[in-house]
């Protein structure tokens, strides 16, 4: 299950959603984002998912990727997809037994609100699978630029979240460790209700702490030998530029979204 969360990883590549300016793909989400709930008809909902195959077959990562991050969160999706299933009201019922009514009106929210999850999942995870993250660091605190007039420490928020990012990998894959090394040693994670569970996760939650600490302390003892002292007065080695390609995909994202609210707009 571990292995299975892919957030924060980065896939090396050459194609042009690589090459894309991460400030391209960080509006280009965000528009994604707004266009998949603005959706509201089985048109809406195959313009975003026709856009995501699109966009998977322009990164070349690969579908299995993307879908193997929907794990980690399937019991969210499924809880979601029930819950609308059984209380969505309407007048006539195809099935009714006790508090639990089925209508055809439930059927369909139930798909659409799986299928917004899991594109919207599968949609951000993209963004990080082809984007690194010093240039998401980058590009985060380029579009937040104009806060820094009212204070706002930008590059330290961006910075931070840069490095969140790149320490999921890492701390899941200690967590596996620890758990491999417990196993070993006769530890069982598996049986016994949720309580036990709880209780057996212990010896694995003490020593990930005490790791986590430890590395966020020799990043800091980095980062200082190195003479960070904040994004005041620093340069950028690569510095962000737009290119044709970035305002042919900005374009693209708009007419995508405007799209997806035309067909809302005439219900289809």
């Amino acid at each position: 299950m571990l292995k299975d969360i892919t957030l924060g990883q980065y896939f090396p590549g050459n194609t042009v959603a690589h090459r894309l300016d991460p400030r391209t793909k960080i509006l280009l989400v965000v528009l994604y984002i707004v266009a998949l709930f603005c959706a509201k008809s089985w048109g809406g909902y195959a313009t975003m998912a026709v856009t995501l195959a699109v966009c998977v077959k322009i990164s070349k990562v690969g579908l299995k990727s993307l879908v193997r991050g929907l794990k980690p969160v399937l019991f969210i999706i499924i809880f979601t997809g029930v819950l609308n299933l059984f209380f969505t009201p309407d007048d006539h019922y195809l099935v009714e037994w006790g508090v639990i009514h089925i209508s055809q009106a439930g059927l369909v929210r139930a798909f659409f609100m799986v299928l917004r999850i899991m594109l919207l999942i599968m949609g951000t995870f993209l963004m990080t699978y082809t984007t690194s993250p010093i240039r998401l660091t980058d590009g985060l605190e380029s579009l937040l630029g104009p806060l820094k007039k009212a204070h706002v420490p930008v590059h330290e928020l961006a910075m931070m979240m840069s490095i969140a990012l790149r320490f999921i990998p890492t701390l899941i894959e200690e967590t596996d460790k620890i758990m491999s090394a417990q196993k070993a040693r006769g530890a069982d994670f598996e049986s016994g209700g949720i309580v036990q569970k709880a209780k057996a996760l212990i010896p694995v939650l003490v020593p990930l702490f005490i790791s986590a600490f430890r590395r966020a302390d020799e990043l800091a003892t980095a980062m200082e030998c190195r003479c960070y002292h904040g994004g005041e007065g620093r340069t950028k080695l690569h510095v962000l530029r737009y290119a044709a390609r970035d305002y042919v995909a900005l374009a693209g994202g708009v007419l995508i979204c405007g799209f997806v609210l035309v067909l809302r707009q005439f219900g289809l």
